[in-house]
């Protein structure tokens, strides 16, 4: 059965699917922006659609039904899809829990890494808040507020592991390598939530994530007793799941508030990512404070310690 009201919808097109979905939008006076990851993104009315470089279509707005049965399906999919989610997809609605990191790449803050449970009740009401992984949304804002819907949504479960650059800092000192880190910030996200399996209605059946690692043998080693109950799934572009995009998101959240704070406490804007504006606030802090204090805020076995040190 349909639902009454439709707001938010995904699919995946081919390369040609898109480019017939595009020159329809343009025929019918669609206006078209630019959109970070997006080969288009167009809107008319009360109806945004947006074509990812992926290959993702997702389409928002209270004309979302009438879009996809009347112009989408007919005239690009040639099939009929929208109430038949679960038929071609049997595995949609499966209970899972989804992991996700943010802050890998980005040389000042922590590395957050989240997990999120989901299951046949939840995972509608994700996709009708138009959920999606973390690294197509570029307003923290609009983060903050699906961090917020996820957290609040019955039944759903999440867990965040955060680790503050001097835990992180010793880990890779340890470890040796991000990817290391990595497998434990996973391992341990799955093994809080699945202490609470009990809780969880029904148990998950698998936990899934992006595959940063050769085998997943790599986090396999890092669990402990009660995350190797369940399958433990890696695959590139995870991030598709809503289960892992739901995670993304509050990794997300959790990095940047958690940048913000660090930045506070040492009186310095500490810009995302590891571009030119790191570097240069890598070496204030470094001429102010010393490299002792960097290490509080910074990842420093990034280049970008080393590009802040020739200026010393």
């Amino acid at each position: 059965m349909l639902p009454k009201t439709l707001t938010t919808y995904s699919c995946k097109l081919s390369p040609a699917q898109g480019d017939q979905l595009q020159a329809l939008l343009h025929a019918r006076c669609y206006d078209f922006r630019s959109l970070a990851h997006a080969r288009f993104a167009a809107s008319k009315d009360k109806l945004n659609v947006v074509l990812y470089q992926t290959g993702k279509l997702v389409v928002q707005g209270k004309e979302t039904k009438d879009f996809v049965q009347f112009l989408l399906e007919p005239e690009i999919l040639g099939e009929a899809r929208l109430g038949y989610e679960q038929v071609l997809d049997p595995k949609r609605l499966d209970p899972r829990i989804g992991i996700d990191e943010s802050g890998k790449g980005d040389y000042f803050g922590p590395m957050c890494v989240a997990g999120v449970y989901v299951n046949a009740s939840i995972i509608p009401q994700f996709e009708e808040a138009g959920l999606m992984d973390s690294k197509k949304i570029s307003s923290d804002r609009r983060i903050s507020q699906l961090a917020e819907i996820i957290r609040k949504t019955p039944g759903c479960h999440h867990s965040v592991v955060q680790i503050g650059p001097e835990a992180y800092n010793r880990l890779h000192a340890k470890m040796g390598t991000v990817n290391a880190i990595l497998a434990w910030g996973h391992a341990r996200a799955i093994e809080n939530l699945m202490n609470r399996k009990n809780f969880m209605k029904p148990a998950p059946v698998r936990a899934i994530s992006d595959q940063f690692s050769r085998s997943k043998s790599t986090v396999a080693r890092a669990l402990m007793s009660e995350g190797r109950e369940i399958e433990l799934v890696q695959r590139h572009k995870a991030e598709e799941d809503i289960a892992v995009a739901a995670a993304s998101i509050l990794a997300r959240d959790a990095f940047v508030s958690r940048l913000g704070e660090l930045g506070d406490q040492l009186g310095y804007e500490l810009p995302k990512g590891a571009g030119p504006k790191v570097v240069q606030a890598a070496q204030q802090i470094m001429q102010n404070l010393g490299k002792k204090q960097l290490a509080t805020v910074a990842k420093m076995h990034f280049k970008t310690t080393q590009a802040a040190e020739k200026v010393q």
